[in-house]
């Protein structure tokens, strides 16, 4: 629905009112200053039972600081995001009490008869922990994106085709997929780490400042000394080249890898990479108040 600068107002410090048509006014919690730029705004319930309302708003992109800086961002399952400048950085994730009550709740669910109140109320608390994960998997592409597009110039990452790679390995009643169960664990670990929301995000925030590089033997490769070794990488943490001895971790090795591969393309175009971001407006919710 169109935004009529009528129809927000603000009640107190942390509470906000919209008009909806047919509707009346309905409150939100005011998480942060509705831009006067916003062009419309729609009204959503997410699986955990909570509204939000959402304004549409085009952001103005960050700022590049202008230092020449580069960095290398090697997505991973373990690891979410290594950089070339050596920090590993980590989605939070439920913690060992939530996961708890969370397996807990998985085997009443199984218990539960079809149908029941009992079944929805379970699958309702379900959503309710879900979520509190998703909301912290957002925060932590926001925070990092935002901080990454401060510091660098140049944020280089793998062009993966993660649609791909997540798709489902069943296969067919006459073809059945084969390590069917390991790679559905893959692809919940891909999906939770935020590999394609973290680089959208950087799209928007750095226009024309992100290079994707070709994915190819950035694990295997020495970063110091070029030379391409199935068997340097002696575990999921360690590098260790063969050849010339160099050894650090595998993830900060592969984001070096990265940096490199962008350093070329950038020389290769002649100065940082053009392009835009992509046509679409970020949406900033705000959970309404009932």
């Amino acid at each position: 629905m169109a935004v009529n600068p009528a129809d927000v107002r603000r009640v107190s410090r942390n509470v906000g009112e919209v008009w909806v048509p047919k509707v009346g006014w309905l409150r939100f919690r005011w998480s942060r200053a509705v831009a006067d730029g916003a062009k419309s705004y729609r009204i959503t319930r997410d699986r955990a039972g909570r509204w939000h309302v959402a304004f549409a708003v085009a952001p103005e992109p960050i700022a590049a600081p202008g230092t020449g800086a580069a960095v290398g961002v090697d997505r991973g399952v373990v690891v979410s995001a290594a950089l070339s400048t050596g920090e590993l950085l980590n989605v939070p994730a439920l913690r060992d009490g939530e996961k708890a009550r969370l397996l807990r709740l998985q085997r009443k669910l199984a218990r539960a008869q079809r149908g029941s109140n009992r079944r929805r109320k379970v699958k309702t608390a379900i959503a309710r922990l879900k979520a509190r994960e998703t909301d912290r998997r957002k925060d932590w592409v926001e925070k990092t994106s935002t901080r990454l597009a401060r510091e660098f110039d140049v944020i280089a990452v793998e062009d993966l085709k993660i649609s791909n790679m997540t798709r489902s390995a069943k296969g067919t009643l006459e073809a059945p997929g084969r390590g069917v169960r390991q790679k559905a664990g893959l692809n919940r670990g891909i999906l939770a780490n935020g590999w394609g929301q973290l680089v959208t995000r950087l799209e928007q925030k750095a226009p024309g400042r992100v290079v994707k590089v070709d994915p190819r033997f950035t694990s295997q490769r020495c970063s110091a000394c070029g030379i391409v070794d199935r068997e340097a990488r002696e575990s999921q943490a360690v590098f260790r080249c063969r050849s010339c001895g160099f050894a650090c971790n595998a993830d900060v090795n592969a984001a070096l890898n990265i940096r490199f591969a962008a350093g070329h393309a950038v020389t290769a175009r002649g100065g940082p990479p053009l392009g835009g971001p992509e046509n679409r407006e970020p949406q900033h919710e705000y959970l309404l108040v009932r």
